[in-house]
This record gives C-alpha cells, structure tokens and sequence, in this order.
C-alpha cells in the first residue's frame, strides 16, 4: 500500500478568499459570519450566513464562463487552481495526465435553479417570452465541478462527482485517498464544494429546524448550552493528494499524510444521527491507520452547533476513545465559518493538517455556557499542542459518516 501525501490546498471560505487568508482567521479566530446579502430576509426568521466576501471568479475564470456556470462550479475551479498551484503542478511543469479529480457537494447548482424558476414564474409562465437558459442543466448538476475542473487544468484521468449530504467533502478525500493508497498514480485533486444561501435552502434548512435564529456572529455555537442550529455556508476547499514517494522526487512541500478512513451509514434516520454510527466510522478510520485510540492527538468535530448533532458527537468521541475521550483538544470550525455543508469536511481536514504542521489548534468561538452534554476538551482559544495524529468527522443527513485520520509529515 502507498502512503498518501497531501501537497496543494486551496479554498474560497467565508474567512478568506485563499486558503492562507483562511487559515490566519481561524487562527485569529475571526468569524466570517454576517448578516444575507444574497436576497431579502425581511419575513424570514434566518437573518445571517457564512457569505463569501469580495471573491472575483473572474481571477480564475472568463466572463463566458462566469456566466454559464453556477457558482459552487467556480468556487470549485478557484479553490482547485490554488490547490494545483500550491501543489507545483502548473508552472514549470504540467498536470499529468494520470491525474484525476473528485470533488463532492450536497446541494449542487441549486441557486441556479431557483433562479430559473424565479424567472418561470414571473414571466406568468407565457411559453413564447419564457427563455431558460441552455447551460441550466449541466451548469447545475453535481459531477460539474469536477468534470470542469478537470476541463480548466486539463485532467484527462479519474473523474468523479460525489453528493453524500454534509459528508462529501470528506467522502471525495477518502476516495482518492483509498485510490492513490492502492496504487493509483495520480495526483487526484478532491474536496468539496457549496453555493447554498438562496431562499429555498435558507427555508428548507429553517422548516427542518435546522437553523439558528440568532441574528450575528454568535449564532453559530458548536457545543454550547444555548445553541439553537447551524448557520448555511458557501465556499470550497481543494487538497492536492499523492504518492508519497513520488511527491519526495518531486521535492514540494508536505502538508502531511492521510492514513486512515472510516465511511459508514447509519441505517437509522433521515435526520437524526447516530452515536454508535459515528462512532463506527472513527473506529474504522483509526484502525485503517494501525493506531489505538490512545494514539489521537486532536479532533477537529464536525460541530454544527444543532442541539442533538453536537450531543450525539460528544456521545460518539466517548464511545470511540473511553477514559481518553476528555483528554483530546476537540476544536468546531464551524463556530467561524458556519456550515459549508460539503466544502466544510474539506476545509476541516485542510485546517487539521495545518495544525498538526504548525502545532497550533483554532478556536471554538461562542462557547460561552458549557452544555452538560458536551463535556470534552473544547478548545476556545487558540491552543498550541504538539499534534503527531488526528481526525476530521463529517456526518450528514441519512446517517452518513465520514472520518479521516491524518498524520504529520516528518518532510
């Protein structure tokens, strides 16, 4: 089996407009979340998001492009040309063509859509003024972002789009992690990728309750008593995966290695999740490391900051780690960043690697009164700890868990 190196990252988040940017926030522990701009909230009860803030897609992409392509489409191809240029693989040399790209999201093209049927009906459904557009339908599927980006950097090799709710960011990592592992010659570019603040999903997410009313940056409180759900994101953030081997021949920069991932499914709810399913997935993925619980030194949680997810969470890290489950720093991105929903797990595993490279673990903002539930190790300031291993969980609707267990580089 290949070890597997992570060598390129880049992201568009609401912390930053690159993953350098993002990652000095988090450290910083500056929130990105602020009141919708995107459409008129006035009668809705949802007031805030994790907006992307001053991003130029035309940096990355053409004006033609721009607007034929749903924006999770040109978040995706802004992060991936950061990532493949961190990585050295544009300039001097070019991508090879065993490269491949996995990039995964929950909700696809889905402003775009609503768009289009905002324009549906405001034209009084009159068939001969009614002109949709003819890239709607490839603009907004799934599998576009990763078939553009393969098209934008000329990526002739493994293509894959992976939807598995907030899990498939993580999901897409692991898959090309279990692809290089077995022998795959890459490099995969793979991540996860979101553009979800538009009416339908801020509604759809509130109806399900889902969503916290508060109305500033504190809305957003992974673990806390008073939290009250999570706050709807947008952003990506692509990592550059490789032979580890090949990756010291070609003498660029090692952020660190992925070594273990666990995917599981519930079988339980369509919302609710559960604590020994989750457990499971964290179990697998340090197993596939050839660890012990004991071997853990930080958690980044998934932390959406919804009453039953964080509870079940914190059940989960008992389960899986016992007695040591209150003695792992745990720190929740999403107090900074609001839910990204696929482009979360990505960026959370990114942040991981950054913090076992640079011993330093961002903090959990807002936790202000503990829940008696969630009595772990919460980190709310930003903590220096010397990190030798750690995980990254994503769990998403359906009962579908995702885990990562990475390791520092010694490069």
């Amino acid at each position: 089996m290949n070890r597997v190196a992570v060598t390129g990252i880049g992201a568009v988040s609401p912390i930053g407009n690159s993953f350098d940017d993002s990652w000095n926030s988090a450290k910083a522990g500056l929130s990105g979340i602020t009141p919708i701009t995107k459409f008129d909230t006035f009668h809705l009860q949802w007031k805030v998001a994790g907006e992307l803030k001053g991003f130029d897609a035309g940096r990355y992409l053409s004006k033609k492009e721009m607007l034929r392509l749903d924006p999770f489409v040109q978040y995706a191809a802004a992060a991936s040309i950061m990532a493949a240029e961190d990585a050295g693989l544009l300039f001097p040399h070019s991508i090879p063509l065993s490269a491949g790209v996995i990039i995964g999201s929950g909700r696809g093209g889905i402003s775009t859509l609503e768009k289009e049927i905002q324009k549906i009906y405001s034209s009084g459904f009159t068939p001969h003024t009614l002109r949709t557009s003819a890239y709607l339908m490839s603009s907004t599927t799934i599998s576009m972002a990763s078939s553009y980006v393969a098209q934008k950097l000329g990526i002739k090799g493994y293509c894959l789009g992976i939807s598995n709710a907030c899990a498939s960011g993580t999901s897409a990592i692991g898959e090309a992690y279990r692809l290089i592992r077995t022998g795959y010659a890459g490099p995969i570019l793979c991540g996860g990728t979101e553009a979800p603040i538009c009416r339908i999903c801020i509604e759809g997410y509130g109806a399900s309750g889902a969503l916290s009313r508060g109305n500033g940056a504190s809305a957003s409180r992974p673990f806390d008593r008073t939290r009250d759900g999570f706050v709807l994101s947008e952003g990506a953030c692509i990592l550059v995966l490789e032979d580890y081997m090949s990756a010291v021949k070609r003498g660029v920069k090692i952020y660190g290695e992925i070594t273990g991932y666990g995917n599981t499914t519930d079988a339980f709810h369509q919302t609710k999740p559960s604590s020994e399913g989750e457990s499971r997935a964290i179990s697998i993925s340090i197993d596939e490391a050839g660890l012990k619980p004991d071997d853990i030194d930080f958690i980044n949680a998934h932390g959406t900051s919804t009453p039953l997810g964080d509870k079940t969470e914190t059940e989960a890290v008992k389960l899986s780690f016992g007695r040591k489950a209150g003695h792992i720093p745990i720190t929740s991105i999403k107090s900074l960043t609001g839910h990204m929903l696929a482009a979360s797990g990505a960026l959370e595993a990114a942040f991981t690697l950054m913090s076992m490279r640079e011993g330093i673990i961002p903090p959990t903002v807002n936790l202000k009164e503990r829940d008696p539930e969630c009595d772990l190790d919460y980190v709310t300031e930003t903590r220096k700890a010397k990190v030798r291993h750690a995980i990254s969980h994503s769990f998403g609707f359906g009962g579908l868990n995702a885990v990562l267990t990475f390791k520092r580089s010694d490069s």
